[in-house]
């Protein structure tokens, strides 16, 4: 290697390390670039009425903010309260669980009580696994400032992008060559409209499962019925590991009624989700994101363990994204053009090559005679 390629190589780590270095930042840009489109195409409706362009933005704005108003109004004040009765409704069943093991052990034979679970071993065993997790929750707590910091961030951003996304789009354009910059206006143009099917598609199955959901929790009387059925569609954006994070509070809160409904809360997620994911999703996200179910499994575990809880909320459109930039740039534009140049260059010095060791045509014998003897006049 000479020197050229040996700064090049270097420049190369160097760029890679920086972006490392500034994944955060990067996941947060993309977050508040995927916030600014859908606004933009929600404004971009709302002119087609016949309104400005400010006026558009400022009601997508508006119902960016109502939307997340309502979110919180909705479901925090009836968690606080049915978790505040859970704190003191789980003791009681452990206590009532405890003295019916007792009596239990009083009807078995002795030779089966020592296979009787034991409640206080059983909660002596979980105290570790219970001091993590309040651990963690203090972490929590601790960490909501940077969280609350990093939302304003995006919703900056977002504001930023949307006054004039134009003039971002040409910047980032400009960073590619001359000759490649209506190629990466084509490729932006493609991240578009999917992301648009994205959201679509998303908010189809969001709203799908969350009215599902209301409806069947409040048939069998659960108390918070609409706060767990908004809780469920809202983090069905997340494939695979949302239904499962939204079943936890809906059993919970379950308990409280009786020891039976919990069991029944899980049969009603279970039908649900086979419906989303056997009938609704497929539908609707035939023709708008085409992903292998493994592909959005591994893309969750990949971002998940490298951009934290923020990259399993990304993942799916940060996949749809990373997978047109792969198909347009990678595959179409250098390894299908691999080689083309170089079998063209062959088949021209292939094709010369013939065409100068070709023997000449031997000229005719009167027009021997022709060159030799000159024609009278």
């Amino acid at each position: 290697m000479n020197l050229g390629q040996w700064i090049g190589l270097i420049a190369i780590v160097l760029s890679l390390y920086i972006l490392w270095q500034i994944r955060q930042v990067l996941l947060l840009m993309f977050a508040a670039v995927v916030l600014a489109s859908t606004l933009n195409r929600l404004a971009k409706r709302i002119q087609g009425f016949g309104m400005r362009r400010g006026f558009s933005i400022v009601i997508s704005v508006a119902i960016l903010f109502a939307g997340i108003v309502s979110f919180f109004w909705l479901i925090v004040p009836p968690f606080a309260q049915q978790f505040q009765e859970l704190t003191y409704r789980v003791p009681q069943g452990f206590a009532r669980f405890n003295t019916w093991i007792q009596k239990l052990e009083t009807l078995v034979p002795n030779q089966l009580v020592p296979y009787i679970p034991d409640l206080n071993g059983l909660i002596a065993q979980a105290q570790p696994f219970l001091n993590q997790i309040l651990g963690n929750s203090f972490a929590f707590v601790s960490g909501s400032l940077e969280v609350i910091l990093k939302i304003l961030l995006v919703l900056v951003l977002t504001g930023m992008f949307l006054a004039d996304p134009q003039a971002y789009r040409r910047l980032f354009i400009r960073l590619f060559p001359s000759f490649y910059r209506t190629r990466i206006d084509g490729i932006l143009d493609q991240c578009e409209i999917a992301l648009e099917g994205w959201i679509k598609g998303a908010f189809i199955a969001m709203s799908f499962v969350g009215i599902l959901s209301v409806i069947g929790l409040s048939v069998l009387g659960v108390k918070a019925a609409l706060a767990l059925g908004i809780l469920a569609g809202f983090l069905n954006l997340i494939p695979n590991l949302g239904p499962t994070l939204s079943l936890i509070p809906a059993m919970a809160i379950a308990l409280l009624d009786t020891p039976w409904k919990p069991l029944i809360v899980l049969i009603l997620y279970l039908v649900i989700q086979q419906i989303d994911a056997n009938f609704v999703t497929p539908t609707v996200m035939a023709h708008r994101v085409s992903l292998l179910p493994a592909v959005t499994l591994i893309s969750q575990l990949f971002f998940v363990t490298f951009f934290g809880f923020l990259g399993l909320f990304l993942a799916l459109p940060l996949t749809v994204v990373f997978k047109i930039w792969l198909q347009e740039v990678l595959i179409k534009d250098v390894l299908d053009q691999w080689g083309t140049s170089q079998n063209q260059e062959t088949e021209l010095v292939i094709i010369s090559q013939s065409s100068s060791s070709a023997p000449q045509a031997e000229p005719e014998p009167e027009a021997q005679l022709d060159t030799i003897i000159p024609q009278e006049e």
